[in-house]
């Protein structure tokens, strides 16, 4: 009975030793779990970029504001009432060795 009893026990030990410290065992369904819940993370933030893009489609389909507004900004383009300005800024350079600021920085600041 002895004997049985201590195949038992050894039995139970190695299943327990597979169960919680072996690689298929109670540590592969935890990666598995942190997995499956970076994957839910994921797709969530892809459904939500999905329905921006189909929102944003539907958009373009239907209405000429969008597609104006995308011309504006990914073409540069103006409507034909429109006048176009650009504003080009000088960069500014540091004086000379000799203490006296550019020329250009003196015609500009000369009241």
């Amino acid at each position: 009975m002895k004997t049985v009893l201590g195949c038992l026990l050894v039995v139970l030990a190695f299943l327990q030793y597979r169960l919680w410290l072996s690689d298929e065992g109670m540590r592969e369904v935890w990666h598995l779990g942190a997995a499956v819940e970076t994957q839910h993370a994921e797709n969530a933030v892809l459904t939500e970029r999905n329905a921006q893009l189909k929102a944003e489609v539907a958009d373009l389909k239907q209405g000429l504001t969008a597609l104006e507004e995308r011309a504006r900004h990914d073409l540069g383009m103006i409507a034909v009432t429109e006048t176009f300005y650009q504003v080009v800024d000088t960069p500014y350079r540091a004086p000379d060795d000799s203490g006296t600021e550019p020329k250009s920085i003196q015609a500009a600041t000369v009241p």
